[in-house]
C-alpha cells in the first residue's frame, strides 16, 4: 500500500502517519551501481489540512548499502530526512491529484529521497583510495628513480 492520506479524515483533526513503505511501493529507480537500498523507508509524518492545501511534516529514513568510489569498500549509510516538509495545494494550477478523496504522498517522498542520495559515496570523508601497487617497476638499492624495464631496453637503442 502506498503512502496515501484521506482528505475526509483531515476535516476533523490532524493525522499522524507512522510506518514503513516497502521498496516495491516506493519504486525507486536507482541507476547507480554503487548504491543499493537495504531496507524499506521508515516514515513518521504529521498531516494537516490548511484552507486550500495539505501540509505534511515529519521524517523519512532509509538505509543504503553503498560502495566507496575511492577504495571500493562496502559500507552502510543511513539517509535521514528529519525535517521533511511537503505543501500540496488542493486548488489552482499546481493542484495535487485527488483520487477518491485520497492524496498519494509516495511520488513526492520518492523524489526527495532520490535527491538526497550521495552522488559520490565515500566510506569516510578522508578515504585515501586503493593502495598503489608498483607492478612492473624495478629499483636498485642506491637508485632513487623508479624506471620501468621497458624504458631500460628502449634506452639501449642507438638511433
Amino acid at each position: 500500500m502506498s503512502l496515501t492520506v484521506n482528505l475526509r479524515h483531515l476535516e476533523t483533526s490532524d493525522i499522524r502517519l507512522k510506518g514503513e513503505l516497502s521498496l516495491a511501493e516506493l519504486d525507486l529507480d536507482v541507476r547507480d551501481e554503487l548504491i543499493h537500498v537495504a531496507k524499506p523507508v521508515e516514515y513518521d509524518l504529521e498531516v494537516e489540512k490548511l484552507d486550500d492545501a495539505v501540509l505534511v511534516q515529519g521524517g523519512l529514513q532509509i538505509l543504503l548499502e553503498c560502495e566507496c568510489v575511492r577504495c571500493l569498500k562496502k559500507f552502510r549509510r543511513r539517509l535521514n530526512l528529519e525535517n521533511w516538509t511537503l505543501h500540496l495545494p488542493l486548488e489552482g494550477e499546481d493542484a495535487v491529484v485527488v483520487d477518491n478523496d485520497c492524496v498519494d504522498l509516495t511520488p513526492f517522498a520518492r523524489e526527495d529521497i532520490l535527491l538526497e542520495f550521495p552522488q559520490h559515496p565515500l566510506c569516510k570523508p578522508d578515504c585515501r583510495g586503493l593502495e598503489k601497487i608498483s607492478a612492473g617497476k624495478t629499483k636498485t638499492a642506491g637508485e632513487s628513480n623508479v624506471v620501468s624495464p621497458a624504458w631500460v631496453e628502449l634506452n639501449k637503442l642507438k638511433l
